[in-house]
């Protein structure tokens, strides 16, 4: 079967023990959950261009975009100062490629998951903001979370799935054209709908942390893969 190409961009390292200098990663269940969805997960060289960077040439041949977890967005975009002592591994290029990326995905229709930072990313970009540091933090954490999800558009066919978390950070003012499709019980946005040309959806919890005991897990890859294998006419 045909397996479309999805577009990670990648996070820098400062030490991985194979590499003799700072690296580029990407997480390996993350690769691994697009592959057992069925996608051809790629890394990306996150880069800064002084007439903006050419997506449309660097997507050439890629038929679908998964924005990862990572470091903290600058507070900056999204009016809010950046001197909390909370925040971590701001990255000035990380932000300029992932911002453009998406914004780039979404004008184009091009199927779109954003997972953890990434849906901080979609929020901000779209005119939302970010609880900078949450009064209890969801690091280490696992809990339900509740889907009002009519259409199933990210796919779980459910009214609750598990979630494993990491994060410290939050969604806090929702932007315009996100659509909120699941909830922690303590109020945490944990997925949406993102208004797109095409397919797009985020979750806030890392669904690759346990897709090999809780196959649901899985199932938001599987859309991006089949919404990334309609766009490629397969």
């Amino acid at each position: 079967m045909f397996r479309p190409k999805i577009a990670i961009p990648g996070r820098f390292t400062e030490s991985a023990s194979a590499l003799r200098y700072r690296g580029l990663v990407s997480a390996r269940r993350l690769l691994e959950a697009v592959w057992l969805a069925g996608g051809d997960p790629v890394t990306l060289l996150p880069e800064a261009a002084p007439d903006g960077i050419d997506w449309a040439h660097r997507l050439a041949g890629f038929h679908g975009v998964l924005l990862p977890g990572g470091g903290d967005v600058r507070p900056t975009r999204y009016g809010l100062t950046d001197d909390d002592p909370t925040l971590y591994d701001m990255d000035d290029l990380q932000d300029e490629s992932d911002f453009t990326l998406a914004a780039y995905a979404l004008a184009n229709g091009v199927p779109l998951l954003a997972v953890c930072r990434g849906l901080h990313v979609v929020n901000a970009l779209l005119g939302g903001t970010l609880v900078i540091d949450m009064d209890v933090h969801h690091r280490h954490h696992a809990h339900v979370v509740a889907l009002d999800d009519p259409t199933d558009h990210l796919g779980f066919g459910a009214s609750t799935v598990g979630a494993s978390c990491y994060h410290h950070q939050a969604v806090d003012r929702l932007a315009d054209g996100i659509t909120v499709l699941g909830t922690a019980e303590d109020g945490t946005v944990e997925a949406v709908a993102i208004e797109s040309a095409g397919w797009a959806g985020g979750l806030q919890w890392h669904p690759e942390d346990i897709f090999d005991v809780d196959p649901d897990q899985l199932k938001p890859f599987a859309r991006l893969v089949a919404a990334a294998r309609s766009a490629a006419g397969h």
